[in-house]
């Protein structure tokens, strides 16, 4: 994999997306990078919030927080996940241990009171799957070409392959967009066990912004795409 070059980013940076189900509008979701949130030595701080909104939100509420600290190359060092989906109310927690080369999962149900633990090998550099995201956002690849990301969720540690596939203008609600169109691997047991296909479109320009990100899973789920809406950065 090509050098990561974190400093690509802004320093801060808030990005707010829409989220569709079935082409039905379903939520919303904000990412925020805070470089400045890790200044002894590190990267910085990587945070998620979705909610569902409306109908869907009625049918299924979906109430989530990730944060992830990233170190020296981007590289994870723990994320805390907590989880409200219907009936659902978990908290994860993983620790990425460049010394001892392991990465350390916990998650808590609190509905059933149950606590279930993992370990897995991992490289001294590995990124969480949001991170690397990011990751793929400082390196260049050409449409034809491919690139294997060290991405582990606590559970289970893959090379996923990236694939750089072409040059795309599409329509965003901030405007038409010179795109990359990338397909990432994580489904289909790389990382994740269900049939899906997972595409990100990142701007065409020296920003490499993720202005759509879409997931095509079996019908039972559909597909659901969260387009950039606003764009925050210092």
């Amino acid at each position: 994999m090509a050098p990561v070059d974190p400093s690509v980013i802004p320093p801060r940076e808030t990005l707010e997306y829409a989220v569709e189900w079935r082409l039905i509008p379903a939520g919303m979701a904000k990412l925020t990078w805070n470089a400045a949130a890790h200044e002894a030595g590190g990267a910085g701080e990587l945070r998620l919030h979705m909610e569902s909104v409306g109908l869907v939100s009625r049918l299924f509420r979906v109430d989530d927080d990730y944060t992830a600290t990233l170190g020296e190359n981007l590289c994870a060092e723990n994320s805390f996940l907590s989880t409200h989906e219907g009936s659902r109310n978990r908290e994860t927690r993983v620790s990425f241990n460049a010394q001892t080369r392991k990465a350390e999962y916990t998650e808590k149900d609190l509905t059933k009171n149950q606590t279930t633990v993992h370990e897995v090998d991992i490289p001294p550099c590995v990124h969480d799957v949001l991170g690397g995201l990011l990751v793929l956002r400082t390196i260049s690849v050409e449409p034809g070409n491919t690139v294997r990301i060290p991405i582990s969720d606590g559970k289970k540690f893959v090379q996923v392959k990236v694939e750089s596939q072409r040059r795309e203008e599409i329509r965003t609600p901030m405007g038409m967009m010179k795109t990359i169109r990338y397909e990432i691997f994580l489904f289909d047991n790389v990382l994740y066990k269900r049939s899906g296909h997972l595409h990100v479109w990142l701007t065409d320009d020296d920003r490499r912004l993720p202005v759509e990100v879409q997931a095509r899973l079996q019908f039972t789920i559909g597909t659901i795409t969260l387009k950039l809406q606003k764009e925050e950065k210092s």
